[in-house]
């Protein structure tokens, strides 16, 4: 650290003429950034893919479906009609679209004074067509345009909004806790510039690796939640420290010191966000991949920013940072946080028994958690598109029950006798299970009862040719498609455990299954299956982290658990407030993604907070060897930091409670909870209690060579 605070403070002009072009650069590509992000993350590379691909390669399923619902007014019956029928046939001529299924000629699709047509696509980006489709019905009061691919966009469109929404109430708000802290409008400032820059910056490279690798919408939310808190936070360090300095040194001095000290714990906490982050790729679902990128990026951006242009920019300062005080700095103002620390440390016993049982408090919920994926109630209430599927859903329930499409592959002619036979006896047991409702085959579509009729029928020219085109409905090559309708729900345990139990079957050839059932259950499946080793790799390598900064194998394990409790109990408030729609907010299950991502990124930045207590009192520790007189020290000269600290990443995340995109909306929440949680019951309560209880424990390092009460370690101070 000495080398770079050296070589920072002698290149300061350089590097600020670095990060000016840099920005600019980066700037330019960062506005690119939301055409390129598409969908909702909720991908992997699974046998749903597949079967998807071979309904589209063999049995000509459309790529894209659009829905268009009409609603009567006030029009006559064959005014009503007629409407429908003009509004069809331009779209028809001016669009293009692979098919049309009308409710003029399908009654299935029209219900009293409600009907919708299905728009298929063959291509994969219809977003040229779905312009050409709004313009066309732009006039049209009591039609609405609703699908897939709609959804996305408006998803990706309210995202922005959301981002937008949220900067303007949570960079005032944290611009009025920084001057509260700092008590200088410049030294306020300086952070929400570095934290913007970072932002753009990582915008403009994220733009950049989406020309290769797919990107979702939750990106435009993540990405500035994560660099501003994470920038501001390190900003609002890094200044504290340098503003204690420069009151003794010059600010070339004070600036070298601030690296060597801040500095470490900025890039200490860095890499234990990063882990967070990285943890998560290893769930080989799209979102997790993406957010892991975008925060990988992020963070790494931050600490450079941090320090790199953080310092360039004090050191053009100087003494300006401490211009235009608006709030005076108190004489003494750790009176009152020495005053509490004392009043923990008397009560340890009672105090940690306390926060604990808080805590548990908050947990109790947990047990009721509905995870589910998000769907199309990730959108606002007022978007027509949600509003229009939600329609259609509840006149023709189209949300009742769900379908599956199930692949037999097989060598050999499905057509032959045998083949006949086989098919026959794979539908019929699939008829057979008690969740499925009915099955479609060549036998229910033709009338034709029995493999031997139906050998006997394609062996005749007359009916044969009858035939033929639904036989390329149900066959391709050695290829059977069999679609089926399940009496449970899609994302039911039911329908899920059905699939389950079907594709853990011995067949004599190969069964694949397709539909939004097997969807949910692999990406349930998926997380399932590595949340495990995601958190195993974040908590053993926070550990590790730990246990070499402050040479003890109790505090890092102490501090791993906290964390687990306070998050926990976040979880279970998370479930109190949505699921139970308490405050106003709209009764929701919780997002899949929620507890994953939630623990990923907040497990490693409250390990910001714990570094800065930690290595305060760990400095104090070495140079007295009084655990309680260190303990006291350490809460008293950080709980001021840690305070600002948090409240900036509070509201900064926080402020996307007042988003409209739900998922969103629950990761905003959850991180603020969590930092709440974090900054006060476990860091200014159940922290200092336990020292206080563990004693000289805390700092037990077993093979050390040295007394562990003068046992050295990096410095980590702030």
């Amino acid at each position: 650290m000495k080398s770079i605070s050296n070589k920072i403070t002698k290149f300061y002009k350089a590097f600020l003429a670095f990060w000016v072009i840099l920005a600019i650069g980066l700037g330019y590509f960062a506005i690119g950034l939301p055409g390129i992000l598409g969908g909702d993350g909720f991908r992997t590379d699974g046998e749903f893919e597949k079967v998807n691909e071979t309904l589209s390669d063999d049995f000509d399923f459309p790529e894209n479906t659009l829905l268009l619902l009409f609603q009567k007014k006030s029009e006559s019956e064959t005014d009503f009609e007629s409407e429908i029928e003009s509004i069809l046939g331009e779209i028809d001529q001016s669009v293009n679209i692979s098919g049309i299924q009308s409710p003029l000629e399908d009654e299935s699709l029209r219900k009293g004074d409600t009907a919708y047509a299905a728009l298929t696509f063959d291509q994969p980006n219809i977003d040229e067509e779905i312009d050409s489709i709004k313009e066309a019905i732009a006039d049209e009061e009591n039609v609405i345009l609703t699908g897939g691919p709609v959804i996305s966009a408006d998803i990706n469109k309210a995202s922005q909004d959301d981002l937008k929404r949220a900067e303007l109430i949570g960079l005032p708000v944290a611009l009025l806790v920084l001057l509260f802290a700092f008590g200088s409008i410049i030294a306020s400032i300086v952070p929400i510039i570095i934290g913007a820059i970072t932002v753009i910056s990582s915008f403009g490279i994220l733009t950049l690796l989406g020309e290769n690798v797919e990107l979702s919408v939750f990106l435009l939310n993540v990405v500035p939640m994560i660099g501003l808190a994470l920038s501001i936070d390190f900003a609002l360090l890094f200044i504290n420290r340098y503003r204690e300095e420069l009151l003794n040194s010059d600010k070339l001095a004070a600036i070298k010191t601030t690296i060597q000290t801040a500095g470490r714990s900025i890039i200490f906490s860095a890499v234990c966000v990063f882990i967070g982050l990285a943890a998560m790729s290893v769930i080989d679902i799209d979102i997790f991949q993406t957010i892991a990128i975008g925060g990988m990026v992020v963070v790494s951006i931050a600490v450079i920013s941090s320090l790199t242009l953080l310092p360039a920019v004090l050191i053009l300062l100087g003494p300006a940072i401490n211009k235009w005080m608006v709030i005076k700095r108190k004489e003494d103002s750790s009176k009152g946080w020495r005053a509490f620390a004392r009043f923990v440390m008397k009560r340890p016993l009672l105090i940690s028994v306390s926060a604990l049982a808080i805590l548990v408090i908050g947990i109790l919920p947990v047990g009721n958690m509905n995870l589910s994926i998000p769907d199309i109630d990730s959108l606002p209430e007022s978007y027509e598109s949600r509003q229009a599927i939600e329609i259609i859903q509840d006149t023709f329930n189209t949300d009742e029950g769900s379908q599956v499409y199930v692949i037999a592959e097989r060598p050999g002619d499905w057509t032959s006798e045998e083949g006949l036979k086989e098919m026959e006896r794979l539908a019929s047991e699939l008829e057979e299970d008690g969740i499925v409702d009915s099955v479609s085959s060549i036998y229910t579509e033709s009338g034709i009862d029995s493999p031997e009729a139906l050998s006997g029928a394609l062996q005749q020219p007359e009916t044969q040719s009858s035939l033929a085109p639904l036989l390329d409905s149900f066959i391709s090559g050695e290829k059977l498609l069999l679609p089926l309708t399940l009496s449970e729900e899609e994302s039911s345990e039911a329908a899920k455990d059905w699939i389950r139990d079907w594709s853990s079957r011995n067949w004599d050839y190969s069964l694949s299954f397709g539909g939004e059932v097997k969807f949910n259950q692999e990406i349930f499946d998926e997380i399932y299956d590595k949340v495990a080793l995601s958190i195993g790799i974040i908590l053993i390598s926070t550990y590790i982290i730990l246990m070499i900064a402050f040479q003890s194998i109790i505090i890092p394990l102490k501090a791993i658990l906290m964390n687990i409790i306070g998050l926990t109990s976040t979880f279970g408030i998370l479930v109190w407030l949505f699921q139970g729609g308490h405050f106003g907010l709209q009764a929701a299950d919780i997002a899949l993604v929620l507890p994953v991502l939630v623990f990923s990124l907040v497990f490693g930045l409250s390990m910001d907070y714990e570094v800065f207590l930690i290595s305060r009192i760990h400095e104090i520790y070495l140079q007295t060897g009084d655990n309680t007189h260190a303990t006291i020290e350490g809460l008293t000269s950080t709980s001021k930091i840690i305070t600002s600290a948090a409240l900036i990443m509070m509201v900064i995340t926080g402020a996307f409670a007042f988003t409209g995109v739900m998922p969103v909306k629950q990761i905003g929440v959850g991180i603020a909870i969590a930092i709440f949680i974090d900054a006060t019951i476990i860091r200014m309560l159940l922290v200092p209690s336990l020292m206080k209880l563990l004693g000289d424990w805390n700092w037990y390092m077993p093979f050390s060579k040295k007394n562990n009460k003068a046992g050295k370690s990096g410095d980590f101070s702030a």
